[in-house]
């Protein structure tokens, strides 16, 4: 396993080695500098059209090996914003060898319409073997020996959203609305793919998880197929970090309602909202930053459909990510391991760039960070038990749910290495593992960018 990992590391590094970046032009377009646009001393300013295609070897321990291919798209326009860019594009397209697949489509711009941001996204997400651990964190209990296929189920979700984010007081704070549109298709897993090629002792014939709670009333028949999300957001962002992709000071807070009535097409109604602050605290310049993130994702009432509970939702650049457990949300943990009507949860990690070179024409910088990631329900689902009332049904539903008590809070700690290039593309390894084995055993990623 050991030597598998670093193969996969090994390849990725030598991957970069085909990244490719030119200018097709020089945009002559009148633009304002915007206040972190300061390049470090001796950067080479880029300027134009500049090409980040590259092949996707990436690895997440609860996805799989992750292959692929990716290009950004990034205008700098005439240089004047440099390391910022006018405008920057993302597509991909990539599968994992644990049965995922992802299509994506991003589109980020400040300056298409003035003085205002449109970020739109269009993502395609399969996902064959989708973590499902029940809901509560720790009321659900979780048996590491029973075959991985017991905690699966089958989700596709194609996804689309804009977001468009205006300045109420230039350069800290805006408003922002957003329209999210996701269809759940959602099913069990299928047993006879699943079990092929194994052997008799990997082999899942019973019930999942999944359908279990299906049996055990906790999810309904009118959700358990999945079903249409059609909302809108309203928010606020007070904004004064200096660099987006990898900031060394400033604030980032941001708090914004989902609102998903029947009457804009929801399957079923429902009504959150989501605050998150974000720190980044210079302890040497933007070599050494401490940086931490403090989020709280709500439920407005007693409900919302089980298949919108794993999402960490917001508005911008981006798309919305699935799991608290997981690479964008608490790494090391479990993936989707925390979901309830109300969770909440930190990250907290020191930054150090401690290298910096020019390559290829490329600015290129090495950075390593130390981390601790934390996530707990703090309003739970509703998990109680509404079957029949068979004995052997209701000694299974005890043996898998413990209500009596709060969820605990769900930790992990770990570190990684990045390779940034030209400030805005970063490729990053990281690895994590949880404090408590109910979490999980750990996780290594290899990914792109800052988890925050």
């Amino acid at each position: 396993m050991l030597a598998s990992k670093r193969t996969i590391v090994i390849s990725l590094l030598l991957c970069f080695g085909y990244t490719v970046s030119w200018v097709t032009a020089e945009n002559k377009d009148s633009v304002s500098v915007s206040k972190d646009s300061t390049p470090k001393s001796g950067e080479i300013i880029k300027k134009g059209i500049s090409f980040g295609p590259l092949p996707i070897i990436a690895f997440d321990q609860n996805k799989g090996l992750q292959y692929g291919a990716l290009l950004n798209i990034y205008d700098f326009g005439d240089g004047s914003l440099y390391p910022n860019v006018r405008q920057q594009w993302y597509i991909e397209a990539s599968a994992y060898t644990k049965g995922s697949q992802q299509y994506i489509l991003t589109y980020d711009s400040k300056h298409l319409i003035p003085n205002k941001r449109l970020s739109v996204a269009a993502c395609l997400l399969i996902e064959k073997l989708l973590d499902f651990y029940g809901f509560n964190g720790s009321q659900s209990n979780y048996d590491k020996d029973i075959v991985d296929a017991f905690y699966r189920m089958e989700r596709v979700v194609p996804y689309f959203k804009a977001d468009l984010i205006g300045n109420i007081i230039k350069d800290k704070l805006y408003w922002e609305v957003g329209y999210h549109f996701k269809w759940f298709d959602i099913h069990t897993i299928d047993k006879d793919s699943y079990n092929e090629g194994k052997s008799e002792s990997e082999r899942f014939y019973g019930k999942t998880l999944f359908e279990k709670y299906q049996d055990w009333g906790i999810i309904t028949e009118n959700e358990a197929d999945g079903g249409l999300s059609s909302a809108l957001r309203l928010g606020l962002i007070y904004d004064t970090k200096d660099f987006e992709p990898a900031p060394s000071r400033g604030i980032w807070a941001e708090a914004h309602t989902i609102v998903a009535p029947k009457a804009i097409g929801t399957s079923e109604s429902y009504y959150r909202y989501s605050a998150t602050f974000r720190q980044y605290l210079p302890i040497n310049k933007d070599r050494l930053v401490f940086a931490y993130r403090i989020a709280y994702q709500g439920t407005i009432g007693n409900f919302a459909p089980f298949y919108v509970l794993p999402y960490y939702t917001y508005v911008g650049a981006g798309y919305d990510r699935d799991g608290f457990g997981g690479y964008r949300t608490t790494r090391g943990l479990l993936r989707n391991r925390i979901q309830g009507l109300d969770v909440a949860s930190f990250n907290a990690e020191m930054r150090w760039k401690f290298f910096r070179t020019h390559l290829f024409k490329q600015n290129i910088y090495l950075a390593t960070n130390a981390f601790i990631d934390g996530a707990t329900t703090v309003r739970d689902y509703d998990i109680s038990y509404q079957g029949d009332n068979r004995e052997e049904q209701l000694a299974e539903y005890r043996q898998y749910i413990d209500g009596s008590e709060r969820d605990d809070l769900h930790l992990s700690v770990g570190g990684g290495f990045r390779i940034g290039i030209n400030q805005n593309f970063i490729i990053a390894i990281e690895y994590g593992r949880p404090l408590d084995a109910q979490d999980g055993r750990g996780s290594l990623y290899i990914n792109t960018g800052f988890l925050f």
